[in-house]
């Protein structure tokens, strides 16, 4: 039975921009901060085009042995048994690694020959070499104003990919997703993203990251079931930006002044 397909709602060529890449081969990258759209964009592609999506979180400790495989211990035999990025690679799947600048330099090192015209997979641990499978895609993201300087990609690793930047939609079309994905009512999904554009343009608080599409839609799914507006921008919206009990009073106030 063929699955429901993910809602998106494009903001730009990026879907033609994605089909003419896996077309041709090249390797995907997408820049934008959290929140974005940047895994719904993938999990949207992969269901167009009907491939199978493997997706890995990238963080600090994912290591090319976690992408490429290991041997494990089974019964009284050691076996070899392949990671996501092996699988995807004789598959044909997508693979998606998600934030890959958060995961560790020997990552970035594996995937170099999976990114450029040799299109294969060296498993050190077994000195094999893999040939992608024709539909092999490589996507990868990454956020690149998350703590400037400190998780940036080298040129030389974003050179191997064509590249499009995510940023937040415009109101309108901002609030048509949180309508699409709760069923919220209109007026209020409008309030919910002018907080989110006030809050964006408040550069002077200092906030690592800003409201997401994605704060906004489990707000919306909070009112949509009933828990009282001004609580739900609170917990969904306001507590997971900042720690700071002062920013977070100024938030609060600002917040229910508008909805």
């Amino acid at each position: 039975m063929k699955t429901k397909t993910p809602y998106y709602k494009a903001v730009g060529k990026e879907i033609e921009v994605f089909e003419h890449a896996y077309k041709n081969k090249i390797p995907f990258l997408i820049k934008g901060p959290t929140g974005t759209g940047k895994s719904r964009f993938i999990e949207f592609m992969a269901h167009k085009l009907e491939k199978e999506l493997i997706t890995i979180s990238c963080h600090e400790e994912t290591s090319s042995t976690d992408l490429i495989g290991r041997y494990i211990i089974k019964g009284a035999e050691t076996v070899w048994m392949d990671g996501p990025l092996t699988t995807a690679v004789k598959k044909g799947a997508i693979i998606y690694l998600d934030e890959i600048a958060e995961a560790r330099p020997d990552v970035i090192v594996a995937v170099h020959s999976l990114t450029d015209h040799r299109r294969e997979l060296f498993i050190d641990k077994t000195g094999e070499t893999v040939k992608a499978h024709e539909d092999f895609t490589l996507v990868a993201s990454f956020n690149p104003g998350y703590q400037r300087g400190f998780k940036e990609l080298k040129p030389s690793t974003r050179q191997r990919f064509t590249a499009m930047s995510f940023s937040y939609p415009n109101a309108t079309s901002e609030a048509e997703i949180l309508v699409n994905e709760t069923g919220i009512d209109a007026g209020i999904a409008k309030k919910l993203v002018n907080i989110a554009v006030k809050v964006r343009n408040l550069t002077e608080l200092g906030l690592t990251e800003t409201v997401s599409t994605r704060l906004l839609v489990d707000a919306a799914k909070l009112i949509k079931t009933g828990l009282p507006k001004r609580l739900s921008v609170e917990v969904a919206v306001v507590e997971p930006l900042t720690d700071d009990l002062e920013t977070i009073e100024a938030l609060k106030d600002l917040c229910n002044l508008m909805i």
